[in-house]
């Protein structure tokens, strides 16, 4: 049983100050990997890109900017309203929000999917299908960028919280061409100053 005492915002459901302290923050390394690969290329007409537990917006202001329309998903109501209210939201910007939980959302078709150190908030029993969400809305060259948690994590075995071996992340990755893989360890703090051992999996990759 997890211990839902701590004052990490994960267990606390304390989101309102995590979004505080994370919305400002350059977005993650993966999502410029993943966007920059698509300015590389002819994007579609239609391309449409998805963000998964989007926060107060840290990732879903960087696509907008480069032009993106987002659909943006989160189960708090603060994430949400947090990111419709960033006085950086791009003038007309397309953008719709879905507020639900991963295991419940419905994706449109998408060129982009990103996760930014959100699917590992999904239970183990209902990863795999909220897994095959992410594959099934992907169109065929279309990536995913985000992170999950490896089984060395210090937070492993907590309920409520997926975590995967390297084995089980290739597994994941099968149909995909991987383009970024960095499996990383190392002893930090959480964005609340919990001291804490972080096994992470870094992700970019393409289906094929």
């Amino acid at each position: 049983m997890a211990d839902k005492t701590l004052s990490d915002p994960v267990f606390s459901g304390d989101w309102a100050s995590y979004y505080e302290k994370t919305g400002q923050r350059p977005p993650r390394a993966t999502l410029i990997r993943a966007l920059d690969s698509f300015d590389r290329e002819e994007r579609p007409d239609n391309a449409l890109a998805a963000d998964l537990g989007c926060g107060s917006g840290r990732d879903t202001i960087e696509i907008l900017r480069r032009g993106w329309p987002v659909h943006a998903v989160d189960a708090s109501r603060d994430a949400i309203d947090g990111l419709l209210a960033r006085p950086d939201l791009p003038k007309n910007a397309h953008i719709d929000t879905q507020l639900a939980r991963y295991e419940d959302m419905s994706l449109p078709q998408c060129d982009l999917i990103n996760a930014a150190f959100s699917l590992p908030l999904c239970p183990p029993d209902a990863f795999p299908g909220v897994w095959r969400k992410v594959h099934d809305a992907l169109r065929e060259s279309g990536r995913f960028s985000g992170q999950l948690y490896g089984d060395r994590d210090s937070w492993a075995g907590r309920e409520g919280m997926t975590f995967h071996d390297a084995l089980e992340i290739d597994a994941l990755l099968a149909g995909f061409e991987v383009e970024y893989l960095e499996e990383k360890e190392e002893d930090s703090v959480t964005p609340r100053g919990t001291p804490k051992h972080w096994h992470i999996f870094h992700i970019v990759a393409k289906k094929t």
